[in-house]
């Protein structure tokens, strides 16, 4: 029988990680949790689930300890879930169909839906918001770069059609908590790629970037549709290149 593996890497994710594993347990054949030093019950959740618990130092590049968790995987498939994700029914389903047939296709896109203040955003460029997340042991693993990168699959991709449940922002402190956390490694790749502090790459990042994000994620791909929630993420995401941008240039 082909086996699964459930791969997850957490930090301080108790009020998340029982929904996730709640998801898959009738599924996953293991599940593995790459822990960064969690000081809540983080671990005393995973242990629940009778979860394989590694435990390492947190990193500003979280996908390190996603690899670890991969690494650390033996099933023939590996399914790499974030702690405050749900895979639907449908989904979990799908994912059971498609690893039990016989192809020579090494990795599944996954559509994925995130919930952002009180609702699933349908526009504003976030929904299918298609994450490459089931490859075949071996065969996918993430640059461990960037906080937005894709894993890299050696091989042919699929596509899925059910919906994995981001539920990544129920309020906006803790959006405002991962907004700040990014812009911070933002602004370290900006002092490592030696941005230069002029007058062009000031107007460049404090005006002319968030105002062309915003256009594009409001009007262009109609955020307006989802109302306040889109108007707020459109507004916020935007603000992210000033943010960083001074981030870097104080810290000079």
């Amino acid at each position: 029988m082909t086996k699964i593996s459930v791969a997850l890497a957490v930090f301080n994710e108790e009020d998340n990680l029982e929904s996730c594993l709640q998801s898959v347990k009738d599924f996953a054949d293991e599940i593995i949790v790459v822990d960064g030093g969690s000081e809540d019950r983080t671990i005393e959740v995973a242990k629940r689930f009778n979860a394989k618990i590694i435990k390492t130092n947190n990193h500003q590049i979280f996908h390190i300890n996603k690899n670890k968790a991969i690494d650390a995987s033996s099933g023939d498939w590996i399914l790499q879930l974030d702690a405050d994700e749900i895979v639907s029914k449908e989904l979990g389903e799908e994912i059971q169909k498609v690893i039990g047939m016989e192809t020579d296709i090494a990795g599944y896109w996954i559509p994925r839906s995130n919930f952002f203040l009180g609702r699933f955003l349908k526009k504003g460029g976030q929904y299918p918001d298609y994450t490459l997340r089931l490859y075949k042991k071996g065969e996918g693993r993430l640059p461990a770069k960037d906080v937005h990168e894709q894993a890299v699959v050696n091989g042919k991709t699929g596509y899925l059609k059910s919906d994995l449940l981001h539920l990544r922002d129920r309020n906006f402190s803790n959006y405002i908590q991962r907004f700040n956390r990014y812009t911070d490694l933002f602004s370290s790749q900006l002092r490592e790629a030696n941005i230069r502090m002029d007058f062009f790459s000031f107007i460049n990042y404090i005006f002319v970037k968030p105002c062309f994000w915003f256009l594009k994620a409001y009007i262009r791909h109609r955020g307006y549709v989802d109302g306040f929630s889109g108007f707020i993420f459109a507004f916020f995401s935007s603000l992210r290149f000033p943010i960083a941008y001074l981030k870097a240039l104080i810290n000079l």
